[in-house]
């Protein structure tokens, strides 16, 4: 027995019809692109990102009360 081909319509539901005018077209592809810096934007650029990261590095928070005063507690 070999199995008939028919070219069945796919079954859409009511509720995908009426709402599919809400779905928006969305591009498959995103291409962003960085502006082109001068040398002057460039070298500002690169201080402010060494002074971020000297803040990371060097300015933590200092531990909560509770946890200091529980490091003093252990170490008598």
């Amino acid at each position: 027995m070999s199995k008939k081909s028919r070219k069945k319509e796919k079954k859409v539901s009511a509720k995908a019809l009426r709402y599919a005018k809400f779905q928006k077209d969305k591009p498959a592809v995103v291409d962003i692109t960085m502006p082109d810096l001068s040398e002057e934007q460039n070298k500002q650029k690169q201080d402010d990102q060494d002074r971020i990261d000297r803040f990371l590095r060097y300015n933590r928070n200092p531990p909560t009360r509770e946890v200091s005063e529980r490091r003093m507690r252990s170490k008598r």
